[in-house]
């Protein structure tokens, strides 16, 4: 067997593994939210956990039942429409979920915190469930719900996940004053869904953020095999310097915020006299980072007569 294959496929198994544990605490996270704080207090959230909730406000059913068997329906069509390949991960992420909620419930059977204070249960569920979803999204899981039906809607029709999701959210989340029969918990459930998303976003974006160096050094070969080893590229330009006008190499690296810390002290350790930039990029697309997505025109496929 090649080396250079077998590193590459233990690295696969070994970042697969990594996405299916994180998928697993971010569903944790979710279901302490949602149990411990929101539904105690009758804070309604969005997607599918809102119909499970809606169900448990008028009926008792416990909400992993409607949540799982929902989520089932909706999981069949994303295989047939979308394919297993975005449905596998999803699969994964709605049974973690429906498992968390078993355990968590168990566990705090006959608990109510924050009974009088809907705020700030509203805050704190929404933060758990915001930071458990964007946790899971970062690793390229999901925990079902909307999010199936607004890329199935996607793919045949010219609108965005985010509007598919948010006017589904508004409906949920709005018919839920037909069981609880107050605005104000209406209103908490749209600050709910507000702060959910903002958590989710900052997770979310905080890991996919990047930054740029350019590394001036005379040791530039040690520091840019150091950096490799990373598993980061470095490429070397040649330059002058405009005051001593001597040529001299300088390094651009491209990394994940989260290794800045270490560039530095790779440098520092080989060469404390280096020169360095450092600056944050607004988007980094290729290998190793995000992918680009470019849409089509649609107007690039009518005949040249109907483009007129």
């Amino acid at each position: 067997m090649n080396p250079i294959t077998s590193i590459t496929s233990n690295q696969m198994i070994a970042r697969e593994m990594r996405d299916y544990l994180m998928i697993a605490l971010g569903m944790a996270l979710y279901s302490i939210g949602w149990t411990v704080f929101l539904l105690p207090n009758d804070i309604m959230t969005g997607g599918v956990p809102g119909i499970a909730s809606i169900v448990y406000f008028a009926t008792g059913l416990k909400v992993q039942y409607v949540y799982f068997g929902v989520n089932i329906f909706l999981l069949l069509l994303s295989i047939k429409i979308l394919g297993w390949k975005f449905s596998i991960k999803t699969i994964y992420g709605v049974f973690m979920l429906t498992s968390a909620l078993t355990v968590v419930q168990e566990l705090t059977q006959g608990m109510r915190l924050l009974q009088n204070q809907p705020f700030m249960a509203c805050v704190l569920g929404a933060s758990f469930c915001g930071c458990g979803l964007g946790i899971a999204f970062s690793a390229n899981g999901s925990a079902g719900g909307t999010d199936i039906v607004a890329a199935i809607i996607n793919k045949y029709r010219d609108i965005t996940l985010g509007r598919v999701m948010m006017i589904c959210d508004t409906i949920i989340i709005t018919s839920s004053y037909m069981v609880l029969k107050d605005w104000e918990k209406v209103v908490y459930g749209f600050v709910t869904l507000y702060v959910c998303s903002f958590m989710l976003d900052q997770i979310v974006n905080s890991a996919r953020q990047s930054v740029q160096f350019f590394i001036i050094s005379k040791r530039y070969e040690e520091i840019g095999r150091a950096i490799n080893a990373m598993h980061r590229g470095v490429t070397v330009i040649d330059t002058v310097g405009m005051y001593t006008g001597q040529p001299q190499k300088m390094m651009f690296v491209l990394a994940k915020k989260r290794q800045s810390t270490t560039i530095f002290r790779i440098i520092n350790d080989i060469d404390p006299r280096a020169f360095i930039s450092q600056s944050a990029v607004i988007g980094v697309y290729g290998e190793g980072f995000d992918h680009l997505k470019v849409k089509k025109n649609k107007q690039a496929n009518l005949p040249a007569e109907k483009q007129a």
